[in-house]
């Protein structure tokens, strides 16, 4: 396969336009100050279907022949490149089969098939739903319509760059998302065609470093659950490889607990929802903020399809590091009044009890003892330590529970 130039690119944006958004691009003020660089962000999660993926399926879907219209698309795809194809497919009037992994978050199952798709769930992996994709496309006669490894893809993709340097053409350094390489390999392409010198920095979940082994001769393992499984990727493209290894500068890697603090700050401080590939680019800079000193960096909210039960799992996990959430074990004697007493401390303190629960067997204190396990709240992290103190100063044994 041939990469495409900055032609291609050019053209694809043509070829999209009014199709599909233009999405915002903004310096956010409170992220910078906290990084302590100028930080863009690129909020692609604001597309129809919440995701990037839009822009390179379409450009494929607009090139295909009449005869290739008629027999449908298949797609293998986690879920954003799936509802591309189907919301698109549907408007052009094309059949579409979509082949997703059985671990895909039930939302993103829901609203492939409400834009019309027929949906088959395969595999815990996307490697498993494209294989299986494979098979459905020879014994159909579909066309298969790849989430990255495509030359059409990666042009649309490479829109993206174009939209954020024109808006800020004084960026020095981009930072971006990586699973099987679509999405960086379009932007790269771009960027650099546009401004040669800028920096151009891969991102990977630290659980899934596909690109990074193949591209800088690494040997991560490879596996597990990730918040990220966007770019969940175990295989990456042979053309966005090549792409990448040629436009990009290095491939960094972030921790799940980053990721998660990241969506809870965009939640917090943008009020955007971003799932958790599309805040990896965000994630890399809150982790390594003195990298950045001093730099104009645009980066890709590329996706906003999170359950929203793991989001709220994520948001009440980001108030417990944060210190405003707590779960206290207090050992007390088993006798009227112990409990009043504990309650007041909190009274005083003005912390909020969420929940309690009596654990008389499962302790190793005295058999007249027991253990009351306390969910709370307060203002912030300093209420609780005040709090703790207390309760020790009453002669309670206080433990609190960790997080990770």
């Amino acid at each position: 396969m041939t990469p495409p130039d900055i032609n291609d690119i050019r053209t694809a944006a043509e070829r999209i336009a009014g199709a599909v958004v233009r999405t915002p691009f903004l310096k956010s003020r409170t992220l910078s100050e906290i990084i302590g660089a100028e930080v863009w962000l690129k909020f692609e999660n604001l597309q129809f279907t919440a995701a990037y993926k839009e822009r390179g399926a379409l450009n494929k879907l607009l090139q295909l022949t009449d005869d290739e219209r008629a027999r449908g698309v298949i797609a293998a795809s986690a879920g954003n490149h799936a509802q591309a194809v189907a919301y698109h497919g549907r408007r052009l009037g094309i059949p579409v089969v979509i082949v997703m992994p059985t671990s895909t978050p039930l939302m993103k199952v829901a609203q492939t098939e409400e834009h019309g798709a027929r949906v088959v769930l395969h595999g815990d992996r996307f490697d498993d739903a494209y294989a299986r994709a494979r098979e459905i496309e020879a014994a159909e006669g579909l066309v298969f319509v790849h989430p990255f490894d495509d030359p059409a893809i990666v042009a649309g993709t490479g829109t993206i760059a174009i939209e954020m340097l024109e808006a800020e053409p004084e960026l020095d350094t981009l930072v971006v998302p990586i699973g099987g390489g679509g999405l960086i390999s379009g932007m790269a392409i771009a960027a650099r065609s546009l401004k040669p010198g800028i920096e151009i920095v891969g991102v990977e979940a630290e659980l899934y470093p596909s690109m990074k082994n193949v591209v800088e001769g690494g040997a991560g393992a490879i596996g597990g659950d990730t918040l990220a499984e966007g770019i969940a990727v175990k295989e990456p493209g042979t053309l966005t490889r090549a792409i990448i290894k040629d436009h990009v500068d290095r491939i960094e890697l972030v921790s799940e607990r980053d990721l998660e603090h990241a969506v809870a700050l965009l939640v917090a401080i943008e009020k955007t929802v971003v799932e958790g590939a599309g805040a990896a680019g965000l994630a890399h800079l809150l982790g390594a903020p003195d990298a950045y000193k001093g730099r104009k960096i645009g980066t890709v909210l590329c996706g906003g399809n999170i359950d929203t039960h793991l989001l709220a799992n994520v948001l009440i996990r980001e108030l417990v590091r944060c210190g405003r959430i707590a779960r206290l074990r207090i050992g007390a004697q088993d006798r009227p009044g112990a409990l009043a007493a504990i309650t007041a401390c909190f009274h005083e303190g003005g912390v909020n009890i969420i929940e309690t629960n009596h654990q008389r067997i499962f302790s190793k204190l005295p058999a007249k003892d027991t253990v009351i396990e306390v969910e709370c709240e307060a203002r912030d992290a300093e209420a609780i330590e005040a709090l703790v103190q207390r309760l020790e100063g009453k002669g309670f044994e206080v433990t609190r529970a960790a997080l990770d």
